[in-house]
Order: structure tokens, then C-alpha cells, then sequence
């Protein structure tokens, strides 16, 4: 069984800099794969996390922090990096090009139950009625939350979907991997190491796929340097921080929060209307983010 990790605000200042970032990154990777942007998906990916691990690592370098990862720790992070990257990001990405925003926001957000189970079974104990009834809350809030626009028909297949489901349960397990199995280099050689890995599956996934190469339009070039500068140096290092302070359930609330993030960027920025739809969802997100914090509580 995984040792009980307490909650710290240094914790949860990182996760609250992933809660406010992810929540802007599923439109940007939609602005950079939609179709005729002229990224192709996994080209993207591997540009974003590539550049990013370069930059983390040969930032490392200059600080003289120590680079050398011992065998257990290559094995972890070289697998987490290919879980949370590779499969979780890159099926985000390919999907995007089927599926609106706010379907794989909603898809998503099954991540939480997906973890819950797994720890369950790897743990061999039930997670408590108040942690499944908080995951549901807040899960209901995200159906809540993308009604509006699900009810007026999504542009989405069945490949899509059943890729994004894939990327929720890859993002999951390598968040679980990461959690278990810690490592001694700092978050930041962390971060950078398990980008620079994601990208060798990305190159595979390419290659497979058959992509050519890409052709950009400005907008996609914006929504990619920001995915690259915001989503990848600062918030995916912040993610990771968090996945070593905190309990992986309290972690795993992101999902939640960041599409409340999203209408409320939307609110602030573009003037979107703020509806009862977006109220409900908004409370019933907050209310089993809420739930799962006072369960974790209740066990410390």
C-alpha cells in the first residue's frame, strides 16, 4: 500500500497553477489541430514536448543540478513519460481534430474514477462511499457544466471518443506510476526528462500514422508556443511537484476544476455569457472537489 502523503499549501499551490493553466490548454490544442490550422497532432505534440524537455534540461545543465538518473528512476520516468505524453496528451491531440473542446473536457474528467479504481485494486481496498460519491458530484458537474453545448450536437466519432477515453486512462496510470514510484532528481529534471521521453513516442506515433509535415498557420503557431511556454514549462512542472506533495486523489481533482476554469476565462476574457447551466455545473464541480478534500482529511 502507497504511503499517505499529507496535504501542504506548497502542494497545493502547484496544483492551483495546474487547476488555472489546463484549463485554457483544451482550446489551444483545438485552435492548433483543428482542421486546416496545419499542425498535425502528433507533429504538435512532439514539437511541444520536445522543445520543452530541451529547454528544462539544458536549463538543469547550466544550474549544474544533477542530470544522471539512476536505472529505477529511468525506468519510471521513461514509462510515465510515454503514459502521460504519448497516450495521454497525444490521444488528446488526434481526438481534438474529431471532437469539440468541450466533449474531451467532459471524457476527460472520467480520469479521477479511472485512478480510484485502479488504486483500489492496486491497494485491495474499496475506495469509501464519500470518495466515489464526491468523484460522481463533481463528474455530474461536468455533464452539468457541457450540456449546453452537447444538446445542440457535437462534431465527435467513435474513434475520437474511444481515444479520448484512452488518454484519460494513460494520463491516469502514469500519474499513479510517477505518485508510487518518486524520484530523487528535482520536479523541473523530472518534468524535462519525461517530455523529452513523451517525444520519442510521439516520433513513433508520426511515423505510424503517416502525418505530414506541418504548415501552420499563425494562429496554430500562438496556440502551440503557448502550450510550449505555459502548459508545458510551467504548468505540466508544476503537475509534477504537486503528483510529489500531494495524495494522488487531491491530484486528481484537476480534471474537475480546469473546464470551470475554462467558462470563467471565457466569462472574463471573451464576455461569454455566464448561464444557470454554468452555475449548477460550476457548484456541483465545487462540491465534490470539496468531498474529496474532507475525505482525504478524514484519513490523515
Amino acid at each position: 500500500m502507497a504511503t499517505e502523503k499529507q496535504i501542504t499549501w506548497q502542494g497545493l499551490l502547484n496544483l492551483f497553477v495546474v487547476y488555472i493553466v489546463w484549463g485554457s490548454t483544451y482550446l489551444a490544442i483545438r485552435v492548433a489541430v483543428r482542421e486546416g490550422s496545419g499542425f498535425p497532432p502528433f507533429a504538435m505534440g512532439l514539437m511541444r514536448v520536445l522543445i520543452a524537455g530541451v529547454i528544462l534540461l539544458g536549463w538543469a545543465r547550466l544550474a549544474k543540478s544533477r542530470l544522471r538518473l539512476t536505472r529505477q528512476e529511468f525506468i519510471t520516468l521513461f514509462t510515465s513519460g510515454l503514459l502521460l505524453w504519448a497516450g495521454g496528451n497525444g490521444m488528446v491531440n488526434w481526438s481534438e481534430q474529431r471532437a469539440d473542446s468541450g466533449l474531451a473536457a467532459l471524457i476527460i474528467a472520467a480520469t479521477p474514477i479511472w485512478v480510484a479504481i485502479v488504486e483500489a485494486i492496486i491497494d485491495r481496498r474499496l475506495p469509501t462511499w464519500r470518495l466515489v460519491g464526491s468523484l460522481m458530484i463533481g463528474f455530474s458537474g461536468i455533464a452539468v457544466l457541457s450540456w449546453p453545448v452537447l444538446s445542440q450536437g457535437v462534431q465527435a466519432d467513435l474513434f475520437a471518443i474511444l481515444g479520448l477515453l484512452f488518454a484519460g486512462f494513460s494520463w491516469g496510470m502514469g500519474t499513479i506510476l510517477q505518485s508510487r514510484r518518486p524520484v530523487g532528481v528535482k520536479p523541473s529534471i523530472s518534468s524535462g526528462y519525461q517530455q523529452l521521453f513523451g517525444s520519442l513516442g510521439f516520433i513513433l506515433l508520426f511515423f505510424a500514422s503517416g502525418e505530414s509535415l506541418p504548415n501552420p498557420n499563425p494562429e496554430a503557431w500562438w496556440a502551440v508556443i503557448y502550450l510550449i511556454v505555459v502548459g508545458s514549462l510551467f504548468a505540466f512542472t508544476a503537475y509534477v511537484r504537486a503528483v510529489q506533495m500531494l495524495p494522488t486523489s487531491i491530484v486528481m481533482t484537476y480534471p474537475y476544476v480546469n473546464p470551470v476554469i475554462a467558462v470563467f476565462l471565457g466569462w472574463l476574457i471573451l464576455d461569454e455569457a455566464i448561464t444557470s447551466w454554468t452555475i449548477a455545473g460550476a457548484t456541483l464541480v465545487l462540491l465534490g472537489v470539496a468531498g474529496v478534500f474532507n475525505e482525504r482529511k478524514r484519513h490523515n
